[in-house]
């Protein structure tokens, strides 16, 4: 018994010290940033020294170009560190780490978090397909302006609720913040002041000393800037059409399936794959219970911030397109800012109860406790992110109250597909499977069509890359009828 109970102190000790590495490693991807894209820039200046001179006098301006480009890189980062700043890692990162005794490798293949170090994702350039060890969701390849997503995992079952604070019946005024529970790991820390100084109140971030960043690889930069610009489609006016594509017909679906929402009693809804927030948020806004589930640390600490701690609309200026030289149409189109948020997200009159929940979906979702506790599930760009889709159907059907309804909107993806010479499992089946799976597993479809709309799409790039995503609406049958799939 005592060589039991000491082996499982063990492993709880290596699975720790596993994701304060992964941690660490996430944390130096955002702090490499301006290195990295430093870097870039010099490349650049070496290849214009390169020119013949009668060929630099066509291009005088292009020092002045490189100037503006380090300027960029320098608000970008200044929003980069503001927001670790304001990020409390769920565990204490300043811990020395000693991996050396490790006699169970099979400890760090499981880990979810270290698995972002090795896994792969499938990243599309047009017109091919190819790979990149990035992450497991929608990739990005920084000259080609693509859709980008990226996975790690956040403590499964570790929710940040937000609340709107409304008007107590003492007649105080409301406040104009959200904030998230204490048992979350997301701290409240103010990390500006009315002139923008960083300040950090709840504790000193000596996790962000040099002595703890590593070196990391260059794709590990390059999720961060797939972050930058998913900050653009979930939370830039910039960002709208997008929105209008993908969010809006669930939206309306979920107004119409809804038509009686009371305060008292609102439906629950789930959005597995929330990203960094947006479409939970709206959701919420609608006069939902909403609970977003991501799966990306990446995702979690800029959505985090944003919800948290901006404090009015347009607070923050990035530049999401500096990135790439590419399909460009002018330099300032290429070197446009970008403000952010749209909207301040405290005043957006979320429904009590609003919250983001970190860890795998499978994982937090397969508890007994969430059977049958959702009356919708909604699925954007998410449902192709799975190593077995056919589990993902089943822990959605799982999970929602009979005559509840599942709404999707997205491809067919799949980023396990190409992760060659690694053994990772991928389960790719046509869109005429995966509806067959859902029929198995009782549901039936009430309304179905095709939505044609990008991702993370540069809109004044000469390359916008499309989806014609499935949009669906199902029901799950009151006696869901189990029959064996042929």
């Amino acid at each position: 018994m005592e060589d039991a109970e000491e082996e499982q102190r063990r492993r709880l000790k290596l699975e720790e010290a596993l994701e304060i590495q992964s941690l660490r490693r996430i944390i130096s991807a955002y702090l490499n940033y301006p290195d990295a894209a430093d870097e870039d820039v010099r490349r650049y200046e070496r290849s214009f020294r390169k020119l013949p001179p009668a060929h630099k006098a066509l291009l005088s301006h292009y020092p002045l170009k490189f100037q503006r480009l380090r300027r960029c890189i320098s608000l970008n980062s200044h929003f980069i560190f503001s927001m670790l700043q304001a990020f409390e890692p769920p565990l204490d990162m300043s811990q020395d780490i000693d991996l050396s005794e490790d006699q169970h490798p099979e400890y760090a293949q499981n880990d979810h978090l270290f698995r972002e170090g090795i896994d792969s994702c499938s990243c599309e350039s047009a017109p091919l397909r190819i790979t990149c060890s990035v992450s497991n969701r929608h990739g990005c390849v920084e000259s080609n302006n693509d859709s980008c997503r990226s996975s790690v995992l956040v403590h499964p079952n570790e929710e940040m609720s937000i609340d709107s604070h409304h008007q107590s019946d003492t007649g105080s005024h409301p406040s104009n913040t959200i904030h998230a529970k204490e048992t979350s790991g997301y701290g409240e820390i103010t990390i500006a002041d009315s002139n923008e100084n960083a300040t950090v109140t709840s504790s000193q971030q000596q996790w962000l000393d040099p002595s703890f960043q590593l070196n990391v690889p260059l794709v590990d930069v390059d999720k961060v800037r797939c972050i930058i610009r998913n900050i653009v489609r979930d939370w830039a006016v910039e960002g709208q059409k997008e929105r209008d594509q993908c969010y809006k017909p669930i939206l309306e679906e979920l107004n119409l399936l809804f038509p009686n929402r009371s305060e008292e009693s609102p439906p629950a809804c789930l959005v597995p794959g929330a990203g960094l927030g947006r479409l939970a948020l709206d959701i919420s806004s609608l006069g939902f219970i909403c609970q977003g589930n991501e799966f990306s640390y990446y995702m979690m600490i800029c959505s985090s911030f944003i919800l948290n701690h901006c404090q009015t609309v347009g607070e923050w200026t990035i530049y999401p397109w500096i990135h790439s030289n590419c399909n460009s149409l002018s330099d300032s189109d290429q070197l446009r800012p970008v403000t952010i948020p749209d909207i301040h997200p405290a005043s957006a009159g979320i429904t009590e109860g609003f919250s983001m929940c970190g860890g795998d979906f499978v994982e937090v979702y397969s508890d007994p406790g969430q059977k049958g506790s959702w009356d919708a599930v909604v699925t954007c760009f998410f449902i192709d992110t799975a190593h077995n889709i056919v589990e993902y159907i089943e822990v959605i059907s799982n999970i929602l109250k009979d005559g509840g309804v599942w709404i999707n909107l997205g491809p067919l993806l799949y980023h396990f597909a190409d992760t060659y010479g690694q053994d990772e499992m991928s389960i790719e089946l046509s869109l005429e499977d995966v509806k067959r799976i859902a029929l198995h597993y009782g549901f039936e479809f009430e309304k179905e069509r095709t939505v044609e709309t990008t991702y993370t799409t540069n809109p004044k790039s000469m390359m916008q890359n499309r989806y014609f995503a499935a949009f669906w609406t199902m029901r799950k049958k009151a006696t869901a009828a189990q029959q064996q799939v042929p």
